[in-house]
């Protein structure tokens, strides 16, 4: 079986696009026209919204499905709902899988090691009950958090080996405020710039065919003076770019996420995809009942600006 890098390289050339479309359910800004198939289940509010959530969730991967190979569904806004929550988290997934996707859960997961072992095995492995082994979620990678130091990421690493996924170890993230602790001076380095280096040591076991670890990183579009820094650090890594869209970052913002041969990064747009009826332009042109024709053309036109300024192989 091909190294996850390798796999995700291969998705990307096969559909010409390096996208990542974030399969986020903010409920209130699913469109009416799916909620109201299953207003009969409205008095159970915590079922009513994962079926929901699971039925726009595959319509919008029939929709995007021609034009990028990557998804990435942030637990947190399916953990809202319950048990129900995780259902649609598992099934959304399944279908996605189904589609040809590569899917990276935003699991953000790390702790001590045998827990680590739990969440490893969860999100990446298989878990042996009795005689049985079953697979609890197929994802092909997942996003990881380091702050609890190296023996919390190798079970994840151990684990993306044994059954050829991948990491995304958050090193600089898109938000705000995350300069309070990633740009703290240890040294004579910032910690990001540490935290890189960790990510590029980690990875050296896991590279491709192709020159890229399957050990990737999270660098956030909004840092661009950042990226370049980054990029020099890891040169055979995988640059998972969350900040584009609705956080305010551009094409121009990460065109250094990527290498000379057009690879090393894939950028994520989830509610400037997903929800495009309610944003302009696409706000004046098309309402709730052509939402679909929205998403699809907010998609080819972050997938057109990232061809202009990058040369995806």
């Amino acid at each position: 079986m091909e190294n996850f890098a390798d796999r995700l390289i291969h998705t990307i050339r096969n559909k010409n696009s390096c996208v990542v479309v974030g399969l986020d359910p903010y409920f209130e800004l699913i469109p009416d026209t799916v909620k109201k198939r299953f207003f009969v289940l409205k008095k159970h509010c915590f079922e009513y919204a994962a079926r929901v959530i699971l039925e726009f969730n595959r319509e919008v991967l029939d929709l995007i499905a021609s034009h990028t190979g990557i998804v990435k569904p942030q637990i947190a806004l399916y953990e809202l709902y319950g048990h129900w929550g995780i259902w649609a988290y598992s099934e959304t997934i399944k279908y996605a899988k189904q589609k040809g996707f590569i899917v990276i859960g935003d699991v953000k997961r790390g702790d001590v090691p045998v827990t680590a072992i739990a969440y490893a095995n969860a999100h990446l492995g298989e878990v042996r009950i009795d005689d049985t082994t079953e697979t609890s979620f197929l994802t092909d990678a997942v996003t990881v958090n380091p702050f609890l130091g190296t023996d919390s990421i190798l079970p994840f690493i151990r684990t993306a080996r044994e059954h050829h996924k991948g990491i995304f170890v958050l090193v600089k993230t898109s938000n705000p405020l995350s300069g309070e602790f990633q740009d703290l001076v240890c040294g004579k380095r910032k910690l990001y710039e540490i935290t890189a280096k960790k990510t590029q040591e980690w990875g050296k076991e896991l590279i491709g065919e192709q020159g890229y670890s399957s050990v990737g990183a999270v660098v956030g579009a909004t840092f661009p003076e950042e990226i370049v820094i980054l990029r020099k650090i890891m040169p055979a890594t995988y640059f998972l770019v969350p900040g584009y869209g609705a956080q305010g970052a551009t094409a121009n913002d990460i065109k250094n996420c990527f290498n000379p041969d057009g690879l090393g990064a894939i950028i994520n747009a989830s509610r400037s995809i997903l929800y495009a009826y309610t944003l302009p332009p696409w706000k004046e042109k098309y309402g709730v009942h052509t939402w679909k024709e929205a998403t699809q053309q907010a998609l080819l036109k972050m997938n057109t600006e990232i061809r202009e300024r990058v040369c995806v192989p």
